[in-house]
């Protein structure tokens, strides 16, 4: 079980260095943007692990990337765009709209659309869970007034 949790947290890790490079990030956000994305795939992996629905954990992990990635942003005075963005590239359901494509592409219309149906699920929930943590922390941490 531990090998089937660490080696994809270790690939969210990397993964999300990738990403971040790949959008111009700057370099001193690269080490937390891959921590805060390697925390979230482990919330997720969890969450989901423990047998509660993928929809469920998809939000608890970006809702904790979310606070994770406006907090140290915070932290380390950026934009906090730059870590939400790494934070949810792990939990990003790219292999369910491929699979959608293949399917739709192959003639199964029925089994494209469920699985279209699942990737969309997702990304609602990775909008809600980003979308609550930035209300949230707002509500915390209202900014500066002028």
């Amino acid at each position: 079980m531990i090998q089937d949790i660490l080696l994809p947290v270790l690939g969210a890790f990397i993964g999300s260095i990738g990403f971040a490079l790949l959008v111009q990030a700057p370099l001193r956000s690269l080490l937390p943007s891959g921590i805060i994305a390697a925390l979230t795939y482990l919330v997720y992996s969890l969450i989901a692990f423990a047998g509660v629905s993928e929809a469920l954990a998809v939000f608890a992990g970006a809702l904790f990337g979310s606070l994770a990635g406006q907090w140290v942003a915070r932290r380390m005075k950026m934009i906090g765009t730059v870590f939400l963005m790494s934070a949810i590239v792990p939990v990003v359901p790219g292999l369910g709209l491929y699979r959608m494509m293949t399917l739709l592409g192959q003639g199964a219309t029925a089994a494209g659309a469920d699985q279209g149906i699942q990737a969309m699920i997702t990304i609602a929930m990775i909008a809600l869970g980003l979308g609550f943590g930035s209300f949230t922390d707002r509500r915390f941490h209202p900014g500066k007034k002028k």
